[in-house]
């Protein structure tokens, strides 16, 4: 069964200056959050998906990786000791058993899942108890990036709020998540698999994997100064997560929001292209929908 764009984790060494660049972006952003585990959250929601953005506040409560068992606290550790940016990329899982068995039998992925449980908050403001369970694959072309399934066990009304799906720069939906890899083809396979769809889409450039929400694209470096005009990531340890594309409902709006913001940004090829040095490792791009 295809799955669809979940979440990304947006992992940085200060969540709190992280906060405030979104908030200059024109999002809105939840309160934080923290995790049993060491590390702590701010989400922005869109339709369907969210940012994560996340850093690891305790890193003395970090549980080491260990065989059939990937923590995510540790991946993100070890990720924020050598970078900040886009760190993992969650897929929607409806039935995380059977995305493991999935995982396993396509040899991506070989881990115990991973299920936890938080507060939070309904739109009302009433308390209630949100259930998450994980299940972990693996690219070894692309270590520094943690890939997961998600699957949500609590009512929809109890996480997703319509409220802070409204924001200033008018952001809306996710159109596509963007990978850069030094050969987009060898990461065919595996993303396949990962996303449960065989419709993958290539060219000179690159390669598109298409889901129920939003894209994958892996694309070489060249193709991504050409496609946003920003240096990608280094990819020499292997394919890195450079960028999220975002559909806006009024772009004239999102262009008042970034300037109001004093956010450094260009435009290209139609889109507004923020950049890794002012979004922290990571390139946001607005762009209208359809």
């Amino acid at each position: 069964m295809p799955r669809g764009l979940h979440h990304v984790t947006h992992t940085v060494r200060d969540l709190d200056a992280l906060t405030a660049i979104y908030r200059r972006l024109g999002f809105t952003v939840g309160a934080r959050n923290r995790h049993t585990w060491g590390t702590h959250n701010n989400i922005v929601q869109l339709d369907g998906f969210y940012i994560e953005l996340l850093e690891v506040a305790e890193p003395e409560k970090i549980a080491a990786h260990a065989p059939g068992a990937f923590s995510f606290g540790a991946f993100n550790r070890d990720f924020m000791a050598r970078h900040q940016g886009l760190a993992m990329l969650a897929l929607e899982s409806h039935d995380a058993a059977a995305d493991n068995a999935a995982f396993r039998a396509a040899g991506i992925g070989d881990f115990e899942t991973f299920a936890f449980a938080r507060e939070g908050r309904r739109a009302d403001g009433s308390a209630v108890k949100l259930g998450f369970s994980l299940v972990f694959a693996r690219d070894p072309k692309s270590p520094d990036i943690g890939f997961f399934a998600c699957q949500e066990h609590h009512p929809k009304d109890a996480f997703w709020n319509p409220a802070f799906q409204q924001h200033a720069n008018m952001a809306a939906a996710i159109a596509a998540v963007v990978l850069v890899a030094e050969n987009p083809t060898d990461h065919h396979i595996f993303l396949s698999a990962f996303a449960g769809e065989r419709d993958i889409q290539a060219s000179s450039t690159g390669i598109t994997v298409p889901t129920p929400r939003g894209a994958i694209q892996v694309m070489d470096p060249a193709a991504f100064r050409i496609q946003f005009g920003v240096e990608p990531p280094d990819v020499v340890s292997g394919g890195r997560m450079a960028a999220l594309r975002l559909t806006v409902r009024d772009f004239g709006a999102a262009v008042t929001a970034l300037q109001a913001g004093g956010v450094p940004a260009q435009m290209r090829m139609g889109r507004i292209v923020v950049g890794p040095e002012v979004a922290t490792g990571a390139t946001l791009v607005f762009e209208p929908a359809g």
